[in-house]
């Protein structure tokens, strides 16, 4: 059921009439500021009410009231409820997984000598340190990769 054009401005009118009031009283109390900024708040039910937002609004909270009704009393949609926690852990232990797995490499790789950075065999050896001037980089790079080898030594990674 929507409202009538009629009683939307009625309502509108009413509200922003005791809007206005209580902005009066603001402006008395608290100064011209705060009256003004009252009147303006309050100017805008009746504009909504003129340009027939209410009846929106009202279908809004209708259709919310209706939702929450059924949301409530249905077994079905808190089933549904259930279903998508079970969606919502299962991306997040999987996110978890997958950060695990990127920091330390697989079980195989290790036994083979085999690293997640190189699989070519040149630069994934075991004991074999990245080092500066050595290795197929060009040669703008060799400072820039002296750099990152100095500080995975001193982290002791290899």
């Amino acid at each position: 059921m929507s409202m009538s054009v009629y009683s939307q401005i009625a309502l509108g009118g009413a509200l922003t009439l005791v809007g206005l009031i209580a902005s009066w009283f603001a402006w008395r109390r608290r100064g011209a500021g705060a009256g003004l900024r009252g009147a303006a708040w309050s100017l805008l039910p009746l504009a909504l009410a003129l340009i027939g937002a209410f009846d929106l609004l009202w279908r809004f909270g209708t259709a919310i009231t209706n939702f929450a009704a059924s949301f409530v009393f249905a077994p079905r949609v808190w089933l549904g409820v259930a279903v998508a926690g079970v969606a919502v852990v299962c991306f997040a232990v999987s996110g978890g997984l997958r950060r695990r797995r990127s920091r330390k490499p697989a079980a195989g790789q290790r036994a083979s000598g085999k690293t997640l950075a190189g699989s070519d065999g040149a630069a994934g050896k075991p004991g074999k340190a990245l080092t500066p001037g050595k290795g197929k980089a060009p040669a703008g790079l060799d400072d820039d990769l002296g750099d990152v080898a100095e500080i995975l030594k001193r982290r002791g990674i290899r």
